[in-house]
């Protein structure tokens, strides 16, 4: 599972020094559509990203939500949207957080919004990182950080998470996924091994690293003509009313100003940027290799399909991970969700798990919002699902 279409959840102990730190966050109680205050913390903030004259410079722009429960004794996850290209606002308001739009009829006010209770922020902080710059409200600082690539990519968003932590050392001893959906099951797993040889590499501080995702057998930029549906997977997401609502919500001066966005930072805010991924280098195209040797150094993985996913089917998948010939631990059995079949998992030697998710789209959670909480909670509680 390791591609477009994956989620990749990637789980890390963090300790960090500190290099050049660049950042800038606010706390934000009231969201323009939303009544009240909001019942949860959230902050939005920019890191700074690319530290020397010959990486470009560019401004990550982030929402972090903290867990709701227990933020001292809950994981903290990184979540990255696929694409590329796509604003990781839709991994918060379609799929795992806290708010989602009201499904009304556009009359030419602003959107309003309302509380999702299956939030993965139940059992977890989440920080919804727009990568790679030039998506949502993120932007580059300069003309070479507009060329995008899937190495650039992880670079950045390794730089990102040690300088959000060194600027909130509240949660240095938390545990820290990495996670993403989509195209960014290929460079989640690339993540994760960059930390990997930091770690072996002496790098401080030590991170302690797992990971979690959805597919296109691993391909990317050579993709089988068969394979149709990991094509069709290389487009936008089909537009929906909810997509057109959070469109209309993001371009508001108001909800900017709420946001802290930068005036003048950028343009039209759009959920997905066509331009930056029709001039996106694929520079790493397979996270094959990179899942064989994370295997080889015993991370654990959750590797998650929705059933019904016509982008990248679960069969798929399933394929994918048979090819890397590790033997069964637990075999095909059903899992379970309020005394319902939610799905069918197995386990296998290298401490993979992988799960479909009955009834589960493209973007499972966004269909089967409970079922997902359950089994994400059970996966980082340790527990079989």
């Amino acid at each position: 599972m390791a591609s477009p279409g994956s989620h990749i959840v990637v789980l890390a102990f963090v300790l960090l020094i500190s290099s050049k730190l660049a950042e800038c966050h606010n706390i934000v109680r009231f969201l323009p559509g939303f009544q009240g205050p909001l019942p949860f913390l959230l902050e939005t903030g920019y890191v700074e990203v690319g530290e020397t004259e010959a990486e470009e410079h560019a401004e990550l722009f982030y929402y972090f939500i903290e867990s709701e429960n227990d933020p001292k004794g809950n994981p903290l996850l990184l979540w990255l949207t696929g694409g590329p290209g796509c604003s990781a606002f839709s991994g918060l308001v379609f799929e795992i957080g806290p708010l989602t739009f009201k499904n009304e009829e556009y009359n030419g006010s602003l959107p309003n919004l309302t509380l999702k209770p299956q939030s993965w922020t139940k059992v977890s902080s989440i920080i919804f990182v727009d990568l790679p710059a030039g998506t949502g409200f993120s932007y580059p600082k300069t003309e070479r950080a507009v060329q995008q690539s899937s190495s650039k990519l992880v670079r950045h968003a390794h730089q990102f998470i040690r300088k959000w932590l060194i600027d909130h050392p509240e949660f240095l001893s938390n545990e820290v996924y990495i996670a993403g959906d989509s195209y960014c099951g290929i460079p989640v797993p690339v993540i994760v091994q960059e930390i990997s040889n930091g770690n072996e590499g002496g790098m401080q501080p030590w991170i302690y690293i797992q990971s979690l995702q959805k597919n296109c057998r691993g391909e990317y930029r050579n993709i089988d003509p068969r394979n149709a549906l990991c094509l069709r997977d290389m487009q936008s997401y089909e537009e929906s009313h909810a997509y057109v609502l959070c469109s209309y919500w993001a371009n508001d001066d108001n909800v900017r100003k709420a946001l802290h966005v930068r005036k003048g930072s950028i343009g039209k805010w759009t959920r997905c940027n066509d331009d930056l991924k029709s001039k996106f280098n694929a520079d790493i195209p397979s996270s094959f290799q990179y899942h064989v040797n994370l295997s080889r150094k015993g991370y654990r993985s959750l590797i998650y399909s929705g059933d019904h996913d016509m982008v990248v089917p679960f069969l798929a998948t399933q394929a994918w991970i048979r090819s890397l010939n590790y033997s069964i631990v637990s075999d095909w059995r059903q899992w379970y969700y309020d005394g319902q079949v939610a799905g069918y998992t197995r386990t296998y030697s290298n401490r993979m798990t992988f799960a479909t998710v009955k009834g589960g789209g493209h973007t499972a959670p966004e269909y089967k919002p409970e079922e997902c909480l359950a089994m994400f909670s059970r996966w980082i509680s340790n527990m079989p699902l």
